[in-house]
């Protein structure tokens, strides 16, 4: 196989399927395997990055460290010149981890003694700036993030945060030194290698910076943050290089697509609340329901198999934060979590092969990777981007064969009109 530029190690399915679509955006053949690839489907991997997605952001922290060691491991024998570790645009971790100790894992496997985060996405309203992460107009624990169930973020000082997380220096490279130049950061970003190295939080605020950025950092064996520097590194990797084949497109056919939503973002609530008042089908799954009754999904499944035969189906569990609460408190966060995620793997699992079903749009990391582990996806071939980081791709088994269309959404991601614009799309053939 040809060796690719970019090996990529993911956090979770829909933050993988973002970078990928970027770096696809950049110029760049991408393929997204689910997990580590197998031997057999890493030979037959020809693409200029891979990128391998984990369901490692909120998992145990020593599990965390070891996929990604092993991911690491696979993407260097393929021939990885840089590597990428991405992780949510919104710095999604806890006061203990996970993206701390997996840098500070990597670095070490990787053997260098500094690593630069850019978490910023500003196509997305995503900003960082003297360190502080914004969404839109607001800060990080001012935008809604304070209350995701898994890993609330509370404070927006990404150098406070991430000291919380590591035992090595974190440092600044704000604007005002941004703003002098390449030259200027590749000096200052030496210093801190000869002086002991660490993590260094780069402010972004637009999309220029990122490409000074990309540039600064085309050659550093290990960078981390979100999806926005994917697309300038791309392009300076294929400089010179022939433009990749677009993946070829077709009509939706017959059937109809299946959406299934777990995210309790803002943005998905309203994305639902947009497909609902456009008349869209929508059918509730009930934590509360499934915790009482082994026999509810079955029952979700028949209406559900009923409803596509006449139109598109949304399937969704999100709930706004007070609702998430009352359900946390009566089954446990964890329990809560479990439950839903079980409930959609088993739904993708009967629904997905109905002949009325064409087409697949997940919302939600976590939801993301119960269904994909479900259907025994292993790879994903990227295709057109429905919104800045969200594409529609082609799921692949471990050999080669085609399952269906997808889209894979990060909860905060996409228009209000998401759902629809996806389904008026063409989709990978």
């Amino acid at each position: 196989m040809e060796k690719p530029f970019l090996g990529v190690i993911a956090d979770d399915y829909t933050g993988a399927t973002d970078i990928a679509s970027m770096l696809v955006r950049g110029g760049m053949r991408t393929i997204q395997t689910i997990g580590i690839p197998s031997q057999n489907l890493a030979k037959s991997l020809h693409a200029d990055a891979v990128v391998i997605a984990l369901k490692s952001r909120s998992i145990a922290l020593d599990a965390a460290v070891a996929q990604s060691l092993e991911a690491l491991a696979r993407l260097q024998a393929l021939g990885a010149k840089q590597i990428y570790f991405k992780y949510c645009s919104t710095f999604d971790s806890t006061p203990k981890g996970n993206i701390g100790p997996v840098s500070d894992a990597l670095c070490v496997a990787i053997g260098t003694n500094t690593v630069t985060h850019i978490p910023a996405l500003p196509v997305n309203g995503r900003s960082v700036y003297q360190g502080h992460l914004f969404v839109g107009a607001d800060l990080l624990n001012q935008s809604g993030m304070e209350n995701h169930p898994l890993t609330p973020m509370t404070d927006a000082n990404l150098v406070r945060w991430l000291g919380q997380q590591t035992t090595r220096r974190v440092a600044l490279i704000g604007t005002d030194l941004l703003q002098k130049g390449v030259e200027a950061v590749q000096v200052a970003l030496t210093d801190l290698g000869e002086t002991g190295g660490g993590h260094v939080i780069g402010d972004t605020t637009r999309d220029s910076d990122l490409a000074i950025w990309a540039d600064v950092l085309q050659h550093a064996p290990l960078v981390a943050g979100g999806s926005g520097l994917a697309t300038p590194l791309a392009q300076c990797h294929m400089a010179g290089r022939p433009a990749q084949t677009p993946v070829s497109q077709r009509g939706a056919g017959d059937g109809h697509a299946l959406i299934l939503a777990g995210s309790c973002s803002r943005a998905t609530l309203v994305q639902i609340e947009t497909f609902r008042g456009q008349g869209g089908q929508c059918i509730h799954l009930d934590p509360l329901a499934c915790s009482r009754s082994d026999d509810h999904v079955n029952t979700l499944v028949t209406k559900i198999s009923d409803s596509l035969k006449i139109a598109p189906v949304l399937v969704y569990a999100s709930a706004a934060p007070q609702s998430v609460q009352a359900v946390q408190e009566e089954l446990g966060r964890e329990q809560a979590g479990a439950l839903v995620e079980a409930a959609f793997a088993e739904i993708a699992r009967q629904a997905v092969p109905l002949p009325q079903t064409n087409r697949l749009v997940v919302a939600g990391g976590e939801t993301s990777g119960a269904v994909v582990s479900a259907l025994g996806v292993a790879a994903l071939q990227i295709g057109p981007e429905i919104d800045p980081g969200v594409p529609w791709t082609l799921a692949l088994d471990t050999d080669g064969n085609t399952i269906l269309p997808m889209a894979l959404k990060s909860g905060n991601f996409g228009a209000t009109n998401f759902f629809n614009k996806a389904l008026e799309m063409e989709i990978p053939a």
